[in-house]
Order: C-alpha cells, then sequence, then structure tokens
C-alpha cells in the first residue's frame, strides 16, 4: 500500500509518500514545500493545493495520513495553517484518498511509544523505522513520515483502515 503523509503547515509543508508492501516501510518520496511570505495569501494557498494535487497524480497513493493541529498560541498562524490543511483535505477527497487524522501524542507513540517524546527523539527513530535513500533535512519532512509511520501503524493489514482518531 501507498500513502501520502503530510505535516500540514502554510509557510512550510512536509509531505512524504510511504509504501509498504511486506516488512519494513520504504520511503519512497519526501520533501519539504516552501511558499513565499511575499506571495498573496490566496496564492499560498493555491500553490499548496497544486503541490498536493501534483504529488497525488504522481505517486498515486491510496489514502492520505494527515496530523491534526495544534496551537498554544499565535492564533493567526492557527488561522492560516488550518486554511491550508483544508486546501489539503479537499485535494485528498477530490482524489478520492481514504484520510485519516493523528494527534501529535499519537504520532510521538506510534513512533517512539511514548507520547511526551521531544522532537530529537522522534527524528531519531525515522531511520531505525523506514528505509531510505535520501538524506532528510528538514524537521517538516520528519513530521510527515512519522505521521506516515503512523498510519502503517493503526492499520489491520491495510485492509481495515481506521480512519477515526483513537
Amino acid at each position: 500500500m501507498k500513502i501520502i503523509a503530510i505535516d500540514p503547515g502554510y509557510e512550510r509543508l512536509g509531505i512524504a509518500i510511504l509504501e509498504k508492501e511486506t516488512g519494513k516501510e520504504t520511503l519512497v518520496f519526501s520533501e519539504c514545500f516552501k511558499t513565499l511570505a511575499t506571495e498573496k495569501h490566496e496564492e499560498r494557498l493555491r500553490q499548496i493545493g497544486e503541490k498536493i494535487e501534483k504529488t497525488i497524480k504522481e505517486y498515486k497513493p491510496e489514502a492520505m495520513s494527515i496530523e491534526t493541529l495544534f496551537f498554544q498560541t499565535n492564533a493567526k498562524t492557527a488561522m492560516k495553517v488550518s486554511e491550508a490543511r483544508g486546501v489539503i483535505l479537499y485535494t485528498a477527497a477530490k482524489n478520492k484518498l481514504k484520510i485519516a487524522e493523528f494527534t501529535p501524542l499519537q504520532i510521538k507513540v506510534a513512533v517512539t511509544g511514548y507520547g511526551k517524546s521531544d522532537k530529537e527523539q522522534v527524528i531519531a527513530m525515522i531511520p531505525r523505522l523506514v528505509k531510505t535513500e535520501k538524506v532528510i533535512k528538514h524537521d517538516d519532512e520528519y513530521d510527515a513520515i512519522a505521521c506516515g509511520l503512523t498510519f502503517f501503524a493503526s492499520t489491520n493489514k491495510y485492509t481495515n483502515i481506521r480512519m477515526k482518531r483513537i
């Protein structure tokens, strides 16, 4: 099974394509997609939608795994990321992908076994859990990969995909 996993963002968006046939998951593609602060808001949202659409068309995933939002402070940033997340979910639904949403806590538990792990602990686990041929440079890519690994950890042989939050 092949999935697209997303760490939603407005300025930076983590995107990963993971595949699991038998055994260990394989990282097919990942990147940190960036929009420019000099662009208009609606243009940045359009760019995000087009990038997700292009990635779905190129890799043909069956499902999307996406992190839910968690903000403690900046409401302005939260609104922009929420709007970007809406564009991403719309694009996935338009392409008839099954969608699974996971909280940061669920992702940390799936990847490290501990819900209060810090970012460095999550990053340290990724190479142990997924085959990759590339050097990953951005936290957003790691977060997308971790979200994808959570998807595979939460499925029952990929046939009975749980799409509800646990």
